[in-house]
């Protein structure tokens, strides 16, 4: 059989380490390719240098050619630039749209029938962007939110509740931002609502803090942002991919229909297998939580509606 291959386009600090995890899961051959000729190679020949060390079988190389990850099963995109003193917001989607745009053409053109991974923010904004340059039909283009918003918040329950993490089952959806929607009723601790184990005030901070969850490791790290927990939430993405497991996760999907959304981006649970997307769940949601989502929605909305495509 044909050895799998995943390619992650960009390898800062999320790319690499996301090379990292997958070759150390031993699921796929790892392609790292970044315009800076040497970045991809040197830090792909460290960890393939750690092999004999930890064990896995599968290869991983850098490039900074693209047909170097042509006939990908999965392709994550890392590239795009983070958000500087001073820009605005509709200048960090002007340039990352830019960016992405461009390495989506290049990445079907070496690799057709691939699953595309944004992780390139704003998230929402940036696999729509994906989809539309990709041409791609819209179960094979998806962006990571709630995995990684969903693994903060319950993390900050584990420690309020004094619980094991595994213990823990949460759902974070909507957009990958300030705008992301928790439901506290869809968090539980050993089957049980959080509603029913903390009083309004904590589970308001808890809230709070997993809306800021980035904005917090930033504010610590200074000179960079978080890379360990979205690099980890990539990889459980992937191997619902790759190994076919019909995994329910919260993930930014392109919406036409449901939840009563279309045309638009945001994050929504989805079970993710070979093809990428192979069903939207639709939850049962109150009117109430329905018009939370679609407010949530037209945040996304208003970014693609800036977006223009060449």
């Amino acid at each position: 059989m044909k050895t799998p291959r995943i390619s992650i386009i960009g390898a800062g600090n999320v790319g690499a380490s996301l090379g990292q995890r997958l070759i150390e899961k031993d699921l796929a051959d790892i392609v790292l390719i970044d315009i800076v000729d040497g970045l991809p190679q040197g830090k792909a020949l460290d960890i393939a240098e750690s092999a004999p060390i930890l064990g896995f079988n599968h290869r991983i190389s850098g490039s900074t050619d693209y047909s170097d990850s042509a006939d990908s099963e999965v392709v994550v995109i890392t590239s795009g630039i983070a958000r500087k003193p001073g820009m605005t917001r509709e200048d960090l989607i002007r340039i990352n749209s830019s960016i992405v745009s461009g390495v989506v053409k290049e990445v079907v053109r070496y690799s057709p029938n691939c699953v595309i991974i944004v992780v390139a923010n704003p998230v929402d904004a940036m696999t729509w962007v994906a989809y539309k340059a990709s041409g791609l039909a819209r179960q094979r283009v998806l962006g990571l939110s709630g995995v990684l918003d969903s693994a903060r918040l319950a993390t900050f329950i584990a420690l309020e509740t004094n619980c094991s993490v595994k213990d823990v089952s949460c759902y974070v959806l909507g957009e990958h931002g300030s705008s992301m929607v928790v439901f506290p009723r869809l968090a539980t601790v050993n089957g049980k609502p959080i509603t029913a184990l903390l009083p309004a005030e904590k589970i308001s901070a808890l809230v709070t803090r997993t809306v800021n969850g980035g904005a917090e490791i930033v504010g610590l790290l200074k000179n960079s942002s978080a890379f360990y927990a979205p690099s980890a939430a990539v990889v459980r993405m992937t191997e619902a991919i790759i190994q076919n497991q019909d995994k329910l996760l919260p993930c930014a999907a392109v919406l036409n229909g449901e939840y009563n959304l279309r045309e638009v981006v945001i994050g929504v649970p989805v079970k993710l297998g070979r093809d990428g997307i192979k069903e939207i769940v639709n939850l049962d949601l109150t009117p109430d939580e329905l018009a939370i989502l679609a407010s949530s929605a037209e945040t996304v909305r208003k970014q693609i509606g800036s977006i223009t495509l060449e």
